[in-house]
């Protein structure tokens, strides 16, 4: 403000470092990715990513999930995970490059897009997932109390596994709404819990790649407190998945699959 005086105060901020994801196979280590996040659920976070691009299924093809390499000189964080797959997992580092969508702005277009996947989503679920109005109208408030950082710092993405009865099951939040989601499946992944009947909720908006993650988990009913992009849309309605935005308490949107929502 103009005119106003100045003085020196404290603010808590949100953690942001880089993680290196690395893969072993047959014994051989190749670096996938690397990803700025808040530090916390590291191992969730390599396991839902490598989950996301169709290379884990199930926890069987994770031998170990492990932090390698020194701790950084200035907070004394391990930025480099690695996980060790089983014998019998097929992995092709080439393969994967051609099909990893790190980024709403990738350059593809819409029906590239789809296609691309298509071969890697699983089979079209056949559940019974339900929710109500009342249920849904809940959630958001639910949300923030369960973000525990966001209320400290304002700068964190959350993701939620929900229940048909609006119950936030677990919560996982980061800097990056796709980390968010990945430490999330990461966590249903080694707990072998995909293919429940759960939802999920969101904190943001709803792009492309966070349908697409959800998808691959087999989650019928996305919920956010943002809008979806005209992409998560359409692969929602192609996957049958049950699209919710602009969640509210008083008001929401449905974009895909309203028969779920009672």
């Amino acid at each position: 403000m103009v005119g106003a005086e100045r003085e020196p105060t404290t603010d808590l901020i949100t953690v942001e470092e880089p993680l290196e994801i690395q893969v072993s196979s047959h014994d051989v280590d190749e670096s996938l990715s690397i990803t700025m996040r808040t530090p916390g659920e590291d191992f969730e976070l390599a396991v839902g990513f490598l989950f996301a691009e169709g290379i884990v299924k199930t926890p069987n093809d994770v031998v170990t999930v492990e932090h390698c390499g020194p701790p950084s000189p200035d907070r004394g964080i391990h930025n480099t995970v690695k996980v060790t797959l089983a014998d019998d997992v097929e992995f092709d580092m080439a393969s994967l490059s051609r099909h990893v969508f790190t980024s709403s702005s990738c350059g593809v277009c819409g029906k590239a897009s789809l296609d691309a996947i298509s071969v890697q989503l699983p089979a079209k679920r056949n559940d019974g997932f339900r929710m109500t109005q009342a249920a849904l109208s809940c959630l958001p408030e639910r949300l923030t109390e369960r973000q525990a950082e966001f209320s400290r710092t304002g700068g964190l993405h959350a993701a939620a596994l929900i229940d048909a009865d609006g119950t936030i099951l677990r919560t996982r939040e980061d800097v990056g709404r796709h980390n968010a989601l990945d430490k999330l499946i990461g966590s249903i992944v080694l707990e072998d819990e995909v293919g429940t009947e759960h939802g999920l909720l969101l904190s943001g908006r709803m792009s492309f790649e966070l349908i697409q993650k959800a998808a691959m988990a087999a989650i019928p009913f996305v919920a956010a407190i943002g809008p979806p992009s005209s992409l998560a849309v359409d692969l929602a309605r192609e996957q049958d998945m049950t699209l919710v935005g602009f969640l509210k308490k008083d008001r929401f949107n449905v974009y895909a699959a309203p028969e779920r929502v009672l």
